[in-house]
């Protein structure tokens, strides 16, 4: 009798502790690595010199966040204004961003940032409060919308709409799944590469949500009026060997006994 009462009473405690939310649980589910902060590699951020930067393609508007520094809000940067931290005045595109959009530089270039390939180095755009970042276009933009963007453990949305601050129609949504990390080209940052995606669209927008986890996706060469990013740095030409055939043998063979009978001639 006191075997089986004890055997209660132990089950008992132990649906109690089971089910108690006050007791700490035995396995902790670890947080993902983000893209901000890594240690920086190589010089520091007050060191690096970077000119304010935004591209334009035949039609096309190009925002590579060059010129921003390290963690830096964009705000007014692509409208001729400033960032949050000073830096411009950046390229007059009657562009504006939320305050919780910020630049980021990659820590190879000597800021913080846990990514690599991103597509005009060395600074992209993330954010790391709210559940996205929002850009307003005040002339409005049509045809197109694309960006290259990197997000290796939460997928992502992107909005795009024709009133500003994310109010209106809904023009376009594209969904973002998580992209491949430690890739090449550089496979010092996890958030690497960025990958190109975009979407035609009818209509103006003049504002898009870039949606995601805060500091698990980011972006990069966000391009207004087409569905494929530009301003991509061009690849490094990759060299590669020519087999020397049969052929190309009897050539060089061929021109040195011409140039050996020329030198016997003139001797």
């Amino acid at each position: 009798m006191h075997a089986k009462l004890n055997l209660f009473c132990l089950l008992s405690a132990a649906m109690v502790l089971a089910s108690n939310p006050f007791v700490p649980a035995t396995a902790q589910t670890e947080t993902p690595d983000g893209i901000c902060c890594a240690e920086p590699s190589s010089s520091p951020q007050s060191d690096r010199q970077a000119p304010a930067r935004g591209s334009t393609n035949p039609g096309d508007v190009v925002l590579d966040f060059e010129g921003l520094e390290n963690l830096e809000p964009v705000e007014e940067f692509y409208n001729g204004g400033l960032g949050g931290n000073g830096s411009g005045p950046g390229p007059d595109f009657g562009i504006t961003f939320s305050d919780n959009a910020q630049a980021i530089i990659d820590s190879d270039a000597g800021g913080t940032g846990n990514f690599g390939g991103e597509p005009s180095p060395d600074t992209i755009l993330f954010f790391l409060s709210g559940s996205a970042a929002t850009m307003n276009v005040s002339d409005g933009f049509t045809n197109g919308f694309s960006f290259f963007y990197s997000a290796i453990n939460q997928p992502g949305e992107i909005i795009v709409y024709d009133g500003l601050d994310g109010t209106g129609n809904v023009l376009a949504t594209l969904d973002l799944p998580v992209t491949p990390t430690n890739g090449d080209p550089d496979p010092t940052g996890q958030f690497s590469p960025l990958v190109s995606t975009g979407v035609n669209f009818s209509g103006t927008a003049r504002s898009v949500d870039f949606g995601g986890t805060i500091d698990q996706i980011g972006f990069d060469n966000i391009t207004l009026g087409s569905s494929v990013p530009g301003g991509a740095a061009p690849p490094t030409p990759e060299f590669r060997s020519v087999p020397v055939g049969g052929l190309t043998w009897v050539i060089l063979l061929t021109l040195s006994l011409m140039v050996a009978g020329v030198v016997v001639l003139r001797g």
